[in-house]
């Protein structure tokens, strides 16, 4: 059963813009799509590049190099905002970061309750479903079920702990490393860690799936 392990104080400075700002981009971009100047098809493919590679390829780097380097590690998990913008990974909304390492008996994962508070520096922009009502609930009260649902089985008896992010502390998953992996370069590791899997919400994937 999944555990809150960090208290929601919220200030004003969430990630999820306020409606009225949201608005005027929205209006904004069917004004200029309108006029022809802005394509639709390319606003979606550069939200999706940023959402999907550019962004999560930070983390994945830094999850990589602590795999391969304990002195990295181990101040990744001391200070994980000093050790990520050694990387040069750095600016808003990555200024407070704490890392939740997933191991044999334990399994982390993430959420925002309140808003979509996310580490934008080393993951890129935050997922739909990550922003959703149905996940920010459900995730806490039935984590397990969840996880179930992106195709991720726990073996019987691992504990799942439930971060709760906020804006004075986001939090970021390192996954297992997985078997069969001794040996592989950090360029290599890259390509098995995912932004879901530094969510919590999937694990690493294994070599013969990269």
């Amino acid at each position: 059963m999944g555990q809150k392990e960090h208290k929601h104080h919220h200030g004003h400075d969430h990630t999820e813009p306020p409606k009225d700002p949201a608005l005027r981009v929205k209006a904004l971009e069917s004004l200029l799509v309108e006029k022809g100047l802005v394509d639709p098809a390319t606003i979606d493919e550069i939200v999706e590049i940023y959402e999907t590679k550019v962004g999560p390829r930070n983390g994945a780097k830094v999850i990589a190099k602590a795999w391969t380097d304990a002195e990295f590690k181990g101040w990744l998990l001391d200070d994980a905002t000093a050790a990520i913008a050694s990387l040069g990974y750095t600016g808003r909304q990555g200024e407070h970061m704490k890392i939740v390492e997933n191991t044999d008996d334990i399994h982390n994962v993430v959420v925002c309750t309140l808003c979509s508070c996310y580490p934008w520096t080393v993951l890129g922009l935050p997922p739909v479903w990550y922003k959703s009502a149905p996940y920010r609930a459900r995730v806490v009260s039935d984590p397990k079920s969840v996880l179930a649902e992106f195709g991720t089985e726990l073996p019987a008896g691992k504990k799942i702990k439930v971060w709760d992010s906020t804006s004075e502390m986001r939090f970021l998953v390192m996954p297992q490393r997985p078997a069969g992996t001794d040996g592989w370069t950090e360029e290599q590791l890259e390509e098995l860690i995912s932004r879901n899997s530094m969510i919590g919400v999937e694990e690493a994937l294994n070599p013969g799936e990269a």
